[in-house]
Order: structure tokens, then C-alpha cells, then sequence
């Protein structure tokens, strides 16, 4: 009893010495926000305070995307500051730094493993949202866009002044420029244009000292860094500048689905031979996903394949019939669309939805998931699938996928030192991973699940090291305390996330932010590589 009473009062102790440690310094951390900003930009609005009322946190949960993290550490986060202009950005740097406290960047609030609003030592979120603006510049084909802003923006507002202009990000409208870009995010323009950190030729982002730097007065190699590296290792991204692509006024798309019993594995099996040679303005993703079978409670694997191609259906029809009959695809099968349209069929938007759901911005979470990542560089064998079926069908009562995302095209060309991002020539298709359930109670059983499907893929994806997206943010990859980054446990993850370009991205964060204030349980330690 006695022992029991020393370590409930030792836990009390420590509790308070740490609230004695942060109060001070977080009111230190306040009338430092004051002074450093003007009263015509005053920040006093953009503050919400932690504390358990229904305002902080519908500020909270508004941009927290997984329902694994909906509830706040309250013992350790101390404030969200919800930016509305640059001074916001960079006093909340030049105090969170000055009074040691740690800072969390969320633009879209989409990061996998909540990294962009979590932590366990005392921090502050710098909310990027109000920060959205977009000028589009029609006759040069070039957009800045704010980190603030989300792809679903982006493309309402360039189909706005041109319906035959893009920009070759994904296909989640909700996703925030900020971080999507600065990850290397992709979409189905891919094979075409290559991945968003392709087309940025400009960037504004606030430094360590909070100063704003555009690519001129940051350097060529803190800007490569931040393209494809993941911006929150290197300091706050307020805006990219980006060139828009060509795209005709009319794309075909279509989506077939062919269950097990119809052949769906040996359909698939030969899209994994094709995909990626097909010509460079088709881009057919594969979904395997569990689904309900022909009899009652019995459960099957549908593949699903969804298309774009950035021409008419005569011309589709002709290359799949040459190419690929196998998928039996029909006429009737094609849609013909603009591309703003297309990005509602690829969000899986009923026929018809108004395009204006784009600029839809949820203020409350999806469900619980988690996602994982591989790169494939040799076709999967038909008992591989197979292995991956069973793997699924054992899932409780989740909705599980995979998505085969092909490669090939001008990815084939980039090379992977050109930009941060380093997954480019030898790979036929990237894979996503997703589980979802409804109750936390099912958390635990759901991510031992997608582990052992992680395992049996493991002989049929990239190896030494086995390769992963940093957009698809997965903490089992490896990870360091929130606190710390240990610089043999960050070789571990960023050897898998970043490849060769690893070397490079530390140097980069030791000239640029020496003491590592930017850091999260994945981010980029400041070692200088000999």
C-alpha cells in the first residue's frame, strides 16, 4: 500500500513540475504572439486556448481527419493558433521556438498518423486553413496557392478561367495544398505530367527564425528539399507556385468491376503486365476490396478498375481491345466528361453531384482508419494474390482495400534525384493499403490485421530497403519520441521514405534548422553526411 501511495504521489509530483514548466513559458509564448504582431493583423482572434469547451474543440476536430486521434492530449497540447496572416506564421515560430515549445503544422489535417496535431510533449498546432488563397494567371499557366487551400479549391478555381488547364495532384478534394505538395503527392495525371513536385517553381515558406523566404533567398537546395522531402522538417510552407498542365476539354473515364468468380485475379494479373506500358495518357488504377458475394453473409474480393484517359472513347476502346481484351471492357462501359468532372467520378461522386462539392470543407472526422504503403517492381504471381485474398477476407467487419497504382510513363524519365521525392523508374505500380471500422473498440484487432496483410505481401514488394510513400504516413515503418530524433531509428524510416535522397535531406536540415525545432516521430534529423 505504502509503495503505491510513494508512485501515485512521485506521478502527482511530476504532473505538477510539468504544468510549472509549461504555464509560465506558455504565457511567455502568448505575449510573445501579442508583441510580434501589429494591430492591424491582430492575432488575439486566431488563439484557441486548450481547454475542454465545445469552441476549442470544434477548432480541434474540424481538420483531424482520423478518428484515431479525436481527442486532444490535453496534458500536453497548449494552444491552437489558426493563422490568418503571415506575421500569424511567423511569430507563432519565432515564440514557439524562443519559449521551447514544440510545433505541429496541419494544413488539410490529412497526415495518416495525426503527426500534423499530435504529440506527447508540450506543442502548439499552427492551423493553416484560413490561409487560401489562389491567383490563378491564365496566360502563363501559372498558380500561386496557399497551403491553406485544398486540391478541391485549387481546381474549382483553375477550371474557373480554363476547362483545358490542370494541375496533376489527387483525387481527395479536402487534401491541403500544403502538405500534399510537400509530400510528393500524386494523382491520374501522373503517367502524363509526373507528381505535383514536378511542376513547382516557386515556394514561400517561413524559416526558423520566421523569416519568409521565396526560392531566390532560400537556396536551390532547401527548395529541392522541400519538394517531395515534406515541408514540416524544414519549416512552415505558406505557398507553392506551380505550372498548370494541358488537358483536352473532353477525358473518358470508366469503372468495371470484375469479381473472383468472374476471373477478377487473372484479370488483374495481366493489368500488372500492362499497365505501365500503356500509352502515357492512360492511367488504369486496380482496387481489389471486399465485397458481399452472390449468397447471404458469404464475402468475395471485387476488383474494381477505374480509368482516365485523356481522349475520346474510340480511341480508348481501340488501345484496351488491342491491349488489354482481357477486362472485356464495352462502349456503354466509357464516359466521356470534362476533366472537373472527372475528379467527381474519382471520388466516387453520384452521376450528377454539382461540381461545386468540391469546395466542401467537413468540420468533422471520417472514420477510424490505417493506411500502409509498397512499391512493386516485378509482377505479383496469381498464388501471391491469392495469399492477399485470404489475408482480406479475414478482416471483421471492416471495409478493407488495396489500390495498385500504375507507374511508367514520364515517371520512367524523372530522375529520383531530381526532387526530394525519390520512387520513380523501376517501379510497375505503388500500393495503398486501407482498413476503416466504426468503433474504437475494434482499433487494436483492425491494425493487427493490416500488419499480417503487410506481412504476406512482403515477399512480393520492394525489399532492402522495403520502399514506402511518406503521403501515406505509416508509423510502423519506424519512428522516433515526439520529443527526439534519433538519428539511427530516422535512417530507418527515412531510408524507406526518401531512398538515396536520404543523405542529401539531412544535410539540407542541418544547414537550415541546426537544433531540429521542426521535428515530429518522422521527420529529418540535422546530420551533416560525410
Amino acid at each position: 500500500m505504502k509503495e503505491a501511495l510513494s508512485v501515485l504521489c512521485l506521478v502527482l509530483l511530476v504532473s505538477v513540475l510539468e504544468a510549472a514548466v509549461t504555464k509560465p513559458k506558455f504565457g511567455d509564448f502568448i505575449g510573445c504572439l501579442r508583441y510580434r504582431t501589429s494591430p492591424e493583423n491582430p492575432i488575439t482572434d486566431a488563439i484557441s486556448i486548450a481547454d475542454n469547451t465545445t469552441a476549442f474543440l470544434s477548432s480541434y476536430v474540424s481538420y483531424t481527419k482520423n478518428k484515431r486521434f479525436l481527442s486532444p492530449n490535453y496534458k500536453k497540447l497548449l494552444a491552437i493558433v489558426a493563422a490568418k496572416h503571415v506575421s500569424h506564421v511567423q511569430a507563432t515560430v519565432v515564440c514557439a521556438k524562443s519559449n521551447g515549445i514544440q510545433l505541429r503544422i496541419r494544413s488539410g489535417g490529412h497526415d495518416y498518423e495525426g503527426l500534423s496535431y499530435m504529440s506527447s510533449v508540450p506543442f502548439v498546432i499552427l492551423d493553416m486553413y484560413n490561409l487560401r488563397s489562389i491567383t490563378v494567371d491564365v496566360s502563363s499557366k501559372k498558380v500561386w496557392v496557399q497551403a491553406g487551400a485544398t486540391l478541391g479549391e485549387l481546381y474549382t478555381k483553375v477550371n474557373d478561367v480554363s476547362q483545358t488547364l490542370a494541375f496533376p495532384a489527387g483525387v481527395c478534394a479536402t487534401v491541403g495544398a500544403g502538405g500534399h505538395i510537400s509530400g510528393g503527392g500524386y494523382g491520374n495525371l501522373m503517367r502524363k505530367y509526373g507528381i505535383t513536385v514536378d511542376h513547382v517553381i516557386d515556394a514561400q515558406i517561413i524559416d526558423v527564425n520566421g523569416k519568409l523566404l521565396n526560392r531566390l533567398l532560400m537556396g536551390e537546395d532547401l527548395f529541392w528539399a522541400i519538394r517531395g522531402g515534406g515541408g514540416g522538417s524544414f519549416g512552415v510552407i505558406l505557398s507553392w507556385k506551380i505550372n498548370l498542365v494541358e488537358v483536352p476539354k473532353i477525358v473518358t473515364v470508366f469503372k468495371v468491376n470484375k469479381t473472383l468468380e468472374q476471373g477478377g485475379t487473372d484479370v488483374l494479373y495481366k493489368w500488372q503486365l500492362v499497365a505501365s506500358k500503356f500509352p502515357e495518357s492512360l492511367f488504369v488504377r486496380a482496387m481489389p476490396q471486399v465485397a458481399n458475394g452472390t449468397k447471404r453473409g458469404e464475402r468475395t474480393i471485387v476488383v474494381v478498375f477505374y480509368a482516365q484517359f485523356l481522349g475520346r472513347t474510340d480511341e480508348l476502346m481501340a488501345i484496351m481491345n488491342q491491349n488489354w481484351p482481357e477486362l472485356g471492357l464495352k462502349h456503354e462501359d466509357c464516359q466521356e466528361m470534362s476533366w472537373l468532372n472527372s475528379t467527381l467520378f474519382w471520388a466516387d461522386y453520384p452521376a450528377g453531384t454539382p461540381t461545386s462539392i468540391l469546395l466542401d470543407r467537413p468540420s468533422s472526422p471520417g472514420d477510424f482508419f490505417k493506411s500502409k504503403s509498397d512499391y512493386v517492381k516485378k509482377p505479383i504471381p496469381k498464388e501471391g494474390l491469392e495469399k492477399l485474398w485470404k489475408t482480406m477476407l479475414k478482416f471483421n467487419n471492416n471495409i478493407v482495400w488495396m489500390q495498385f497504382n500504375p507507374y511508367g510513363g514520364v515517371m520512367d524519365r524523372i530522375p529520383a534525384t531530381a526532387t526530394a521525392f525519390p520512387h520513380r523508374k523501376g517501379n510497375l505500380f505503388k500500393i495503398q493499403y486501407f482498413t476503416t471500422w466504426f468503433n474504437a473498440n475494434a482499433t487494436e484487432s483492425s491494425l493487427s490485421q493490416m500488419k499480417e496483410l503487410y506481412e504476406v505481401a512482403e515477399p512480393y514488394v520492394s525489399s532492402n530497403p522495403r520502399e514506402a510513400f511518406f503521403n501515406y504516413r505509416d508509423i510502423d515503418v519506424g519512428s522516433n519520441p515526439s520529443g527526439e530524433t534519433n538519428v539511427d531509428e530516422a535512417k530507418i524510416y527515412g531510408s524507406k521514405y526518401f531512398l538515396g535522397n536520404l543523405k542529401r535531406l539531412m544535410d539540407v536540415k542541418a544547414k537550415y534548422d541546426p537544433e531540429n525545432f521542426f521535428k515530429n516521430e518522422q521527420s529529418i534529423p540535422p546530420v551533416r553526411v560525410m
